[in-house]
């Protein structure tokens, strides 16, 4: 059982799934330490609407890591930045955990993956599929309740209409949509 909260930090507020975490950053199990976010219009938005305090939002990663000293890091901005996050955490043993894809290419992808053998800290990807109550009620049914027999093979398909379709803003489309920001 948890007894303190995990200390994180947020590195980033463009991708559009910060907002789980920034509609529970009160949470008793999380202690959110601090935000990474350059765009101060972007933070300032985000702030107002969750409620964050604004002086806990930093301009700068390191001066976020130096100060705070989190637990761990979640990423949630442009994917080309999930290199500069973790050689900014791995070195200070700090977890990382960023959003899908990992890297923009594999070379972005075995720095990392360097970094986080050499330091000693977890690096994962999230994907947001993985914790719907719809994926573990398949998995209970299919496993837990052996429903479907014994199973030999699992091959999921998820997806939406778009991103724009979907009404992801602009702060999150403006690298979404680029191949450098977001690799391809």
């Amino acid at each position: 059982m948890i007894t303190e909260p995990v200390r994180i930090a947020i590195a980033g507020l463009s991708h559009g799934h910060v907002n789980w975490i920034m509609r529970d950053w009160q949470r008793k199990d999380l202690d959110v330490v601090g935000i990474w976010e350059p765009d101060r219009q972007l933070a300032e938005a985000y702030a107002g609407r969750f409620g964050y305090p604004i002086e806990r939002i930093y301009p700068d990663l390191d001066v976020l890591l130096e100060q705070q000293r989190p637990e761990a890091v979640c990423a949630f901005g442009p994917i080309y930045e999930h290199l500069q996050v973790v050689e900014a955490c791995a070195p200070r043993k700090i977890h990382v955990m960023v959003e899908k894809p990992l890297a923009v290419n594999l070379e972005h992808a075995r720095r990392m993956a360097q970094l986080a053998r050499q330091h000693g800290i977890h690096l994962i990807t999230n994907y947001e599929t993985t914790w719907y109550a719809s994926t573990y009620a398949a998995y209970r049914m299919a496993v837990e309740e052996e429903m479907l027999g014994p199973i030999r093979r699992v091959v999921v398909n998820d997806g939406h209409f778009g991103p724009v379709e979907i009404g992801c803003g602009p702060a999150f489309l403006g690298w979404l949509t680029d191949p450098v920001m977001n690799g391809g």
